[in-house]
């Protein structure tokens, strides 16, 4: 079970999107790193590829951030938060904010 998983508001907390908050697009393989939307935005120079019809030029792109650079965002405060693993009476493993118990997952 991972701490930050795909769809979860994050914050980001260091780098030079630092303080900027969006949703995760999606976790790589690894699970160390992942893809937060419209941040940590790289340019790409792409050659085209006139047979399957994509011009080229620079493209600018989401470039993958460190899960240890992200926090969760609680709801309740609006600030970023840490997450941590509990389990429920009917033997669930679920995920709760360290700051206030609340369970992140229903």
């Amino acid at each position: 079970m991972r701490r930050i998983r795909k769809g979860d508001k994050v914050m980001i907390m260091a780098g030079r999107d630092r303080g900027k908050d969006g949703v995760v697009r999606r976790v790589l393989d690894d699970g160390m790193k992942l893809i937060v939307e419209n941040a940590n935005m790289v340019k790409r120079h792409r050659k085209p590829r006139p047979d399957l019809g994509e011009p080229g030029g620079m493209i600018e792109q989401e470039a993958p951030l460190h899960v240890s650079n992200v926090a969760l965002i609680n709801p309740s405060t609006g600030k970023a938060d840490r997450v941590g693993f509990k389990m429920l009476g009917d033997d669930r493993k679920v995920r709760y904010y360290k700051s206030n118990g609340e369970v992140v997952d229903n």
